[in-house]
C-alpha cells in the first residue's frame, strides 16, 4: 500500500509532457538567464561577450591542443621504436613522413640535414659540435612550435576574473542607484543589478578556471616532450658516430 502511494505521487509529479518539478526548474533557470542578458544594460552586455569571447577562443586552443598533443604522444612511441630498431639512419630518413606527427621528427630533420651536408662532404662526421648545435635548433624550433597560443591561454586564465569583476563593480553600482531612485529598500529594487554582477563573476571564472587547468597541464606535456627530445638528441649522436664516425 506504502510502495503504490510511492508510485502514484511520482506519477502526480509529471506533467502531460513527462517533465518532473526538477526539469521545469532547471528551464526556468535558463529562462531567467537569459531574460537577465536581454534586460542587461550596454556595458555589462559588452562585458559579458568580451568573456564569453575569452572562454570560445579559449575552448577552441584546448580542444585543439588535447588532439595535437595526444596524436604526438603516440607517434613519438613509434618514431622511437622504429629509430631503435634501424641499422641505419638512412633507412629512417626514407620513411620519415609516415612519422610526421611525431614532434621528435623536427629534431630529426634538422641533425640529418646537418648530418647529409657533412657526410656528403666527406664520407666522415667532420664537426660533431655543429651537428650538436642543429639538433639543438630543432628542439627550440619545435618547442616553439608546441607553444604556440599558450600565451592565449595564460591571458585568458589572467585576465578574465578581473574582467568578471569589473562587470560585478558595475552591477552593484547599478543595484545602489536603483536603489537610490525607488527610495525603498527592497529586493526587488537591487535584485537585478546583483544578478547582473553575479552573473558577470561567473562568466569570468568559467572562462579562466579551465584556461588556466589547461595552461598548467599543457605547459607539463610540452616539458615533458622537450626533455624526450634532448634524450634522442643524444641517441641520434650515437647512431651518427656508430654509422659515420671515423673507424667507418
Amino acid at each position: 500500500m506504502f510502495y503504490t502511494h510511492l508510485v502514484y505521487n511520482e506519477r502526480n509529479e509529471r506533467d502531460t509532457y513527462g517533465l518532473t518539478p526538477a526539469h521545469w526548474h532547471g528551464l526556468q533557470l535558463q529562462a531567467d538567464i537569459w531574460q537577465l542578458v536581454s534586460s542587461s544594460g550596454l556595458f555589462p552586455r559588452l562585458v559579458m561577450a568580451v568573456l564569453l569571447g575569452f572562454s570560445l577562443l579559449s575552448f577552441t586552443i584546448i580542444f585543439s591542443k588535447w588532439g595535437v598533443f595526444r596524436r604526438g604522444r603516440k607517434a613519438n612511441a613509434v618514431f622511437l621504436r622504429a629509430f631503435r630498431k634501424a641499422p641505419r639512419i638512412e633507412s629512417i630518413a626514407a620513411a620519415i613522413e609516415q612519422f610526421r606527427a611525431a614532434p621528435i621528427v623536427t629534431v630529426f630533420d634538422f641533425g640529418y640535414s646537418e648530418l647529409y651536408r657533412q657526410v656528403t662532404a666527406r664520407k666522415t662526421i667532420t664537426n660533431l659540435l655543429t651537428l650538436e648545435r642543429s639538433l639543438q635548433i630543432g628542439i627550440s624550433e619545435e618547442i616553439g612550435r608546441m607553444e604556440r597560443n599558450m600565451s592565449w591561454l595564460a591571458t585568458t586564465a589572467a585576465v578574465s576574473p578581473f574582467i568578471g569583476l569589473l562587470g560585478t563593480v558595475w552591477g552593484i553600482m547599478d543595484a545602489f542607484q536603483a536603489l537610490t531612485t525607488s527610495g525603498a529598500a527592497s529586493i526587488s529594487a537591487v535584485g537585478g543589478g546583483i544578478a547582473e554582477a553575479l552573473l558577470t563573476t561567473a562568466l569570468g571564472l568559467f572562462a579562466a578556471i579551465p584556461a588556466a587547468i589547461s595552461y598548467n597541464y599543457f605547459g607539463n606535456i610540452i616539458k615533458e616532450t622537450g626533455q624526450r627530445m634532448e634524450d634522442f638528441s643524444l641517441e641520434f649522436l650515437n647512431a651518427a658516430e656508430r654509422n659515420y664516425g671515423e673507424g667507418e
